[in-house]
């Protein structure tokens, strides 16, 4: 089977190389603070991990294929974001998770004198950094196909409107920054477990039923 032919599992997939990433960086440094800070990334993704999952095969449910491209043609007359706003907004939220940014930045938070990432100085911060901001610019692209209707729109071509939308969400991300508070790790973990993970199975139930019916 070929790789794009199952897109949806290979981006999932592909999120444990950030849990693996920050784990080490905060476990290879052989510092307190750094350590818990990775400790408080693994806790936080197991909270987010879940609920994103469920919105991911929400999606592809929908679209009865795990090809991106089959999920956004699936979405001509009427995106996923219209009839799976459960799915989306739970997707944005284990995007800021996954990226530790904004009200997720606990795993680098003031109260570890920056956790993680306390250790890294010069270019290895400078790599850590682009790979963080990297991960909100591919998951950014990603809500395209999967939420967004991939490049439909009017008078643009098809990858204007993909780079469009992609700003778009990826502002949205970066305006979340400056917004919010941090929230508590056990708050977060709560919150994922009571809130989103039934919030998303219950979004899951609603499109299975659409599409058997």
């Amino acid at each position: 089977m070929l790789p794009w032919s199952i897109g949806v599992v290979w981006f999932n997939a592909m999120e444990v190389v950030a849990w693996v990433s920050v784990w080490m960086v905060g476990w290879g440094t052989n510092s307190a603070f750094p350590l818990v800070g990775g400790y408080r990334f693994l806790a936080q993704g197991l909270a987010y991990e879940l609920p994103h999952m469920f919105a991911l095969i929400t999606v592809a449910l929908g679209a009865e294929s795990l090809d991106f491209g089959e999920i956004a043609r699936a979405q001509d007359g009427l995106w996923f974001v219209v009839w799976m706003p459960v799915a989306f907004l739970v997707y944005l939220l284990s995007v800021l998770a996954m990226a530790f940014w904004g009200p997720f930045g606990h795993p680098v938070g003031h109260d570890l004198a920056g956790g993680a990432v306390l250790e890294l100085a010069g270019p290895d911060r400078l790599v850590f950094e682009a790979g963080r901001y990297a991960l909100l610019v591919v998951a950014s692209a990603a809500a395209v196909p999967l939420f967004l209707g991939g490049g439909a729109g009017p008078l643009l071509p098809g990858w204007a409107w993909a780079l469009v939308k992609t700003y778009l969400v990826l502002a949205l991300l970066v305006w979340v920054r400056h917004r919010l508070p941090v929230i508590r790790m056990d708050r977060f973990m709560t919150a994922a477990w009571v809130v989103l993970i039934p919030a998303t199975l219950v979004q899951m139930l609603v499109v299975g039923i659409v599409v058997l019916g």
